[in-house]
């Protein structure tokens, strides 16, 4: 039975010379399409040498579709991949339905999902540069619903009554008005960012395919290690089994059992073919995996796909200039794929469920190695008359062992190579 808040659609894809997996893509577009309340009731793809340039599908299969549309009695059509405006008025004119393509299904994904001022602003920002070279005189554009930053979209598209050029310079001057306001929003948290990084603390982001467990992961560990009312529920990210459940970097400090101590940050999730302006768009969301000194790279080892979903990662990190950083890959959803967890191949490879402490331990422990690369063991021994340096030291680490003489208190101790030369003539040799 037909989900009455859901919309059915018909997918549609092509695959041609140079292309990627079809198979693997429309299963994302319909998952997709699924996060957008729609509902796949048909599923259409053609091999070709090349799209055609007038309506992308071939002669044959745009009747298909349009044969599609009255037997499935649906009014929308979702394409796989990118449409030019010409292509999209000609299919529609053809299957007389509304033709949606990936950019604009994803881009009104995000526009749903967006709850920060930021990223309300991004996410307007880039469907707006999507608009601007589709509008035409043929076209109903009510800006008040297609430039929302709250949503709307093509499932819930109004009439309008601008015309072609008024409707260019409003957008033109909408775009630069938004520019003007990230560029404030930006600029404070790139000050923010600074004085994180000021701060001497070694930072890691979370990166990855949508619902990969990214913040399942982060809330697992906040929960266990956040600083003060960090650890507090109110202060955790948002975790949906949903695709970009979260859109917003957030970033939280968190003190292990030893008392060292760095920064986390959970950051948007990736798709295939995510769109050039929205990339271009988050862009400065993103500026926490950039400047982070390591990044965890969260897998859904669960899906069959998983291999696909790394490429992609890959492919985005390089698009947004996040490249040479050190990375762990985690596999994430071990206990959903029915493989052991927690198992650590080397320094730079872990299987785990995120929910699981082994695993957040053995987790934990490969990050410590990547963050604190010269962290040694040392034997100090403190007179008396410098008691500040126990209470310094107290402060900032776990002693191994502490014992106390009549002349003062000796202590073993982890110190990172740029804490050696501080407390050197305290070190026994």
């Amino acid at each position: 039975m037909q989900n009455p808040e859901t919309r059915p659609a018909t997918l549609a894809g092509l695959a041609y010379k140079n292309h990627g997996d079809l198979d693997y893509e429309m299963t994302e577009l319909a998952e997709l399409a699924r996060a957008n309340n729609l509902d796949p009731v048909a599923t259409l793809t053609q091999k070709t040498d090349r799209p055609d340039p007038g309506t992308y599908f071939g002669k044959g299969k745009v009747e298909e579709l349009a044969a599609a549309v009255q037997s499935y009695e649906v009014d929308l059509i979702v394409t796989n991949d990118e449409l030019s405006p010409s292509q999209i008025r000609n299919l529609e004119k053809r299957t007389q339905a509304t033709v949606v393509d990936r950019t604009g299904l994803i881009l009104d994904i995000f526009a749903q999902r967006a709850q920060t001022k930021q990223a309300k602003l991004q996410v307007q920002l880039a469907r707006l540069q999507y608009q601007l070279p589709r509008l035409r005189t043929s076209m109903s554009v009510s800006l008040d619903q297609q430039t929302g930053a709250g949503g709307g979209g093509f499932t819930s598209r109004g009439s309008g009554e601008t015309q072609l050029e008024e409707s260019r310079r409003r957008i033109t001057s909408e775009m630069v008005h938004i520019r003007h306001e990230l560029a404030d929003i930006e600029s404070g948290a790139q000050t923010r960012s600074a004085q994180r990084h000021d701060s001497g603390l070694p930072s890691v982001a979370l990166v990855g395919y949508t619902n990969a467990g990214k913040s399942t992961l982060m809330n697992q560990l906040l929960s266990r290690f956040g600083v003060g009312a960090q650890a507090d529920q109110s202060k955790q990210v948002f975790e949906k089994n949903m695709l970009f459940a979260t859109l917003n970097t957030t970033v939280r400090q968190l003190t292990l059992p030893d008392k060292k101590q760095f920064l986390l940050s959970d950051t948007v999730g990736f798709v295939s073919k995510l769109p050039h302006d929205l990339v271009a768009a988050f862009q400065s969301t993103l500026a926490e995996a950039a400047q982070a000194d390591l990044l965890l790279q969260v897998v859904d080892i669960s899906d069959p796909n998983y291999q696909k979903m790394m490429a992609t990662t890959q492919s985005t990190l390089e698009k947004i200039g996040v490249t040479g950083r050190p990375m762990i890959t985690v596999y994430n959803k071990a206990d959903l794929a029915d493989v052991p967890y927690p198992t650590v191949d080397g320094q730079e490879s872990i299987t785990i469920s995120a929910k699981d402490l082994k695993s957040q331990d053995e987790l934990l422990g490969l990050i410590k190695k990547a963050i604190f690369p010269d962290v040694q063991v040392v034997d100090l021994f403190v007179p008396f008359s410098e008691n500040k340096v126990v209470a310094q030291l107290a402060a900032h680490h776990t002693f191994l062992d502490e014992e106390y003489s009549e002349d003062g208190t000796s202590l073993k101790v982890e110190l990172t190579g740029e804490e050696v030369p501080q407390y050197e003539k305290f070190i026994q040799k």
